[in-house]
């Protein structure tokens, strides 16, 4: 990527705007990464970070994905961040009534790692799985899959970012671009902070749809509550991620384990002024899902939780690029923000700086929601 002078903000501390800015930053433009609260504080903080391209999806999402693992790999490799970044597989089964046969066909036909493994074989792929709780038609494996500690791998890349010249500022609040004759001339925060700039890149999770519609931009949101709990450290061999019919389960940094499932997500309660409540019932119950499904069936202690929007756009595919209408505007709008972090920062910040479209975004433009496209 060519050295720049441009001066670019960045909207969003969480994966994809903590990338997006280092990677813009390395290439030599004047970054501010400007973000509400802290540092991925949103749903970056908050998500299960499964690193995967498993199950059927357009081809184009399919390939995006992939190429984003790949960026993980180099990652992993060059940071030596090796508590919070792993390649140890992914394990799933299907619920009663339902099969996976033809899920492991599709990811074979299309050259997906993808191994069919008997209740008995599980525990000889992934340790630390109850094969008693394994579906009796058996389980799909991929060797390749992994996860990745968000906030972690966001620190990582801030080290990348500030040795670049770059600034962060936290705790601005809401920040809006501001747009002057079709084209954006930069920032301004809840603080009051007037930030100029060539380019704004709009990382803003599940509040993108909200901040694009006050420009008159429509991108269909279909974005869920998560909830996402953490337990305390526990003794146990699970090293892959578990997607079972009733809880996903990943290894954490220091021993613990992060849960999260589709029903319990639908437990939690949403208040008219935005605030959500978890009722206990859901914790407990989601615990003793996940202890079930973990081989000795352990104790597990909750040591906290994160709850609010999931960022996932209307017609389930990433809203990647320039926004029509608005000049120098870009945004970042996507439910796989952990497998697609890095991968979108850097085709972002090249998009950016050059001009030039990457062929690989093009099914994903926020254009596509026009009126007649």
């Amino acid at each position: 990527m060519p050295t720049s002078t441009a001066r670019v903000v960045v909207v969003g501390a969480g994966v994809l705007g903590a990338s997006a800015a280092a990677h813009l930053a390395r290439a030599g433009a004047s970054v501010d990464l400007v973000t509400e609260a802290g540092v991925a504080s949103g749903a970056s903080g908050r998500s299960l970070s499964w690193l995967n391209s498993a199950g059927a999806r357009s081809d184009a999402y399919h390939l995006l994905r992939t190429v984003g693992i790949d960026r993980w790999r180099t990652f992993a490799a060059r940071t030596g961040l090796h508590e919070g970044l792993r390649f140890d597989g992914g394990l799933t089964w299907a619920a009663p009534g339902e099969s996976h046969r033809e899920r492991h066909a599709h990811e074979l036909s299309i050259g997906y790692d993808s191994v069919w493994l008997s209740p008995q074989e599980v525990a000889a792929w992934t340790p630390g799985v109850d094969p008693a709780a394994v579906a009796a038609e058996g389980a799909v494996f991929n060797p390749g899959e992994g996860w990745v500690d968000l906030p972690l791998a966001v620190g990582a890349l801030l080290e990348r970012f500030r040795a670049a010249g770059g600034r962060l500022r936290t705790g601005v609040g809401r920040a809006r671009p501001v747009v002057e004759g079709g084209r954006v001339t930069g920032v301004v925060t809840g603080s009051g902070a007037s930030l100029p700039a060539d380019a704004v890149v709009l990382a803003t999770g599940p509040r993108a749809p909200r901040d694009l519609a006050e420009l008159g931009v429509v991108v269909p949101d279909g974005s869920p509550v998560a909830l996402l709990l953490r337990t305390r450290p526990v003794d146990v061999a699970l090293r892959a991620v578990l997607n079972t019919p009733r809880v996903a389960v990943r290894p954490a940094p220091g021993g613990r384990l992060v849960l999260d499932s589709a029903w319990s997500e639908r437990e939690v309660v949403v208040h008219g002024d935005g605030d959500h409540e978890v009722r206990e019932s859901t914790v407990e119950g989601l615990l003793a899902e996940a202890s079930r499904v973990l081989a000795g069936n352990p104790v597990l202690e909750l040591d906290g939780f994160g709850v609010g929007p999931k960022p996932i756009p209307g017609d389930g595919e990433p809203v990647v690029g320039p926004v029509d209408g608005v000049d120098g505007l870009h945004v970042l709008f996507t439910h796989s923000g952990a497998t697609l972090g890095l991968v979108l920062g850097e085709f972002t910040a090249r998009e950016v700086l050059t001009g030039r479209p990457n062929p690989l975004l093009a099914p994903f433009r926020p254009g596509r929601f026009a009126t007649g496209a």
